[in-house]
């Protein structure tokens, strides 16, 4: 397992993570998802993504149980802060100063530490303050439970302001996490130019569009029974956008690149966005240990010219890399 630098910060990352969205707490059992954890390790992955809002709490709890022995040292332990938690009342979400410290001190008990190397704003609050926001997060870091600070989905301009405040409040802003995948380029326009001018790394999730791009899922074909497109609890919602026969079919073409890359169709989504010199990470989640291995095996392979342009010549018409499509609620309809 290759690692790389946070953006710019001295902390060093394994290039894939492990995040437990949509999985821990919720589709799979602490008993897979814990075995799941265990093949993340054996598999060299040292970062572990997750959230407050994650099954409610529930992601956290479960995360927190299947790394309590480890080596805390030898962990980069990550987590969110803004959509509803708990029975979600008027100040159980957002970016206040409220929410963010009562929060960060929830989501450390329940990972059992007692400190998140990275405490990430997980959409930009337009209902808050920045100012308000960026001093809440200075205090997590002074205090010593966050060593550094990051956003989700945020844009340029949204980056490139918090970024002046925390350089103001001499606070280590070094990272995002947006959507990224061979299908979905909208940060490559501005999220990615302002990032490398900051010295902010992407941690991206859903390198393989939710699933699509490992090729299980066929134009004019039911879904296979127990994956993400049948999953009633939130997985099934999030995969719809991608289940268009065009797209199937056009990811289907590529499995002969990925052959001839000695790779599997997961394995080429996974190391086509490592390609990317800003990105720092790529979270994989998995519901079978088998899965973590699979994906893990992105690390460390170059793409030549020759393949990425075969890849951009097939997917090039469902390609989505409207920069508008980065966005957070202008008000808050939870």
């Amino acid at each position: 397992m290759k690692t790389r630098n946070l953006g710019s910060s001295g902390l060093k990352i394994s290039e894939i993570a492990y995040g437990n969205w949509l999985t821990h707490g919720s589709q799979v059992e602490e008993d897979a998802a814990t075995a799941c954890v265990r093949r993340a390790l054996d598999e060299g992955i040292t970062t572990f993504d997750t959230a407050d809002t994650y099954a409610n709490t529930a992601a956290e709890t479960v995360l927190g149980e299947a790394l309590k022995d480890e080596r805390r040292e030898g962990l980069e332990i990550f987590t969110k802060v803004y959509w509803p938690t708990g029975p979600g009342k008027h100040n159980d979400h957002g970016l206040s100063r409220k929410h963010i410290m009562e929060s960060i001190n929830g989501s450390l008990q329940r990972l059992q530490t007692d400190y998140v190397d990275l405490y990430q704003a997980h959409r930009y609050d337009h209902e808050t303050p920045l100012e308000e926001t960026m001093e809440a997060f200075a205090d997590v870091v002074r205090q010593g439970k966050a060593l550094y600070i990051g956003v989700s989905e945020w844009r340029a301009e949204e980056i490139r302001a918090a970024h002046a405040l925390a350089r103001e409040l001499k606070i280590p802003l070094v990272s995002n996490q947006p959507q990224y995948s061979l299908l979905w380029r909208v940060i490559e326009a501005e999220v990615v130019p302002t990032s490398e001018e900051l010295g902010i790394g992407q941690i991206v999730w859903s390198p393989i569009a939710q699933g699509v791009l490992t090729g299980k899922y066929l134009p004019g074909q039911p879904a296979p029974e127990g994956s993400r497109a049948t999953d009633e609890k939130g997985g099934k919602d999030m995969i719809s956008r991608w289940l268009q026969d065009d797209v199937l079919e056009r990811v289907q073409q590529l499995k002969p690149i990925a052959d001839e890359a000695g790779l599997s169709l997961a394995q080429l989504a996974v190391a086509w966005v490592l390609q990317n010199d800003n990105v720092s990470a790529a979270i994989i989640g998995a519901s079978r240990p088998e899965q973590v291995t699979d994906n893990a095996k992105a690390s460390g392979v170059v793409l030549d010219a020759a393949t990425l342009k075969a890849i951009d010549d097939i997917v090039d018409p469902i390609v989505e890399r409207d920069p508008a499509k980065t966005q957070s609620p202008k008000t808050r309809s939870f």
